[in-house]
């Protein structure tokens, strides 16, 4: 899978691979939002909202999108991608290009302005949606949609976990770059 740009940001994500592998790696009899059944479940929001996690995921995310060229911001679809997004976030203010988030709404709200893509401003600008496990993709795609009704050129899908189940082919059908993290062999975990 995707290797670290630096020792130590590989450090880190096979931290973080060993930290998923203990406390998100649910085994039994799963419906995912796909509605695809599984034999495991991948809880990366364990991981996403944990102190211990949240840093690494971060930075590794930064480095995973770094050769990405012009984007200003990451985002996706709430709830999964907005611990990411605030982690990408964070990890960027120190470097030459720091980056804004965004978040999109399942649907526009209904009062106020009736944004469904709130946060950074995204009309114009080239952004990358980011997922913490992708299994069809249709939850990026859904993010894309929406950012695309708001002027902005998505580039690029990231997500943390790649469950290996179609989510890629269907991202790189819609003309994006897909790029992973973590997959599952790196989880020593067989694609359902």
């Amino acid at each position: 899978m995707t290797v670290a740009g630096t020792p130590e940001l590989e450090s880190e994500r096979q931290a973080l691979i060993a930290l998923i592998g203990a406390e998100a790696v649910f085994h039994g009899d799963f419906t995912l939002s796909s509605g695809k059944k599984a034999a495991y479940y991948v809880d990366m929001r364990k991981l996403t909202l944990d102190h211990r996690a949240a840093p690494s995921i971060g930075r590794i995310m930064l480095d995973l999108i770094r050769d990405v060229d012009g984007i200003v911001a990451v985002g996706g679809l709430t709830l999964g991608a907005d611990p990411i997004a605030n982690a990408v976030l964070h990890a960027s203010v120190g470097t030459d290009r720091p980056l804004d988030a965004f978040v999109v709404r399942k649907e526009p709200k209904d009062h106020g302005r009736g944004r469904q893509v709130e946060g950074a401003e995204v009309a114009g600008k080239r952004v990358v949606v980011v997922e913490d496990t992708s299994t069809t993709g249709q939850s990026a795609l859904k993010a894309v949609e929406a950012l695309r009704r708001e002027g902005a050129e998505v580039v690029a899908v990231a997500v943390i976990v790649d469950r290996k189940t179609g989510a890629q082919a269907a991202v790189e059908a819609a003309g994006l770059a897909w790029l992973a993290a973590i997959d599952l062999d790196d989880l020593g975990l067989a694609p359902q």
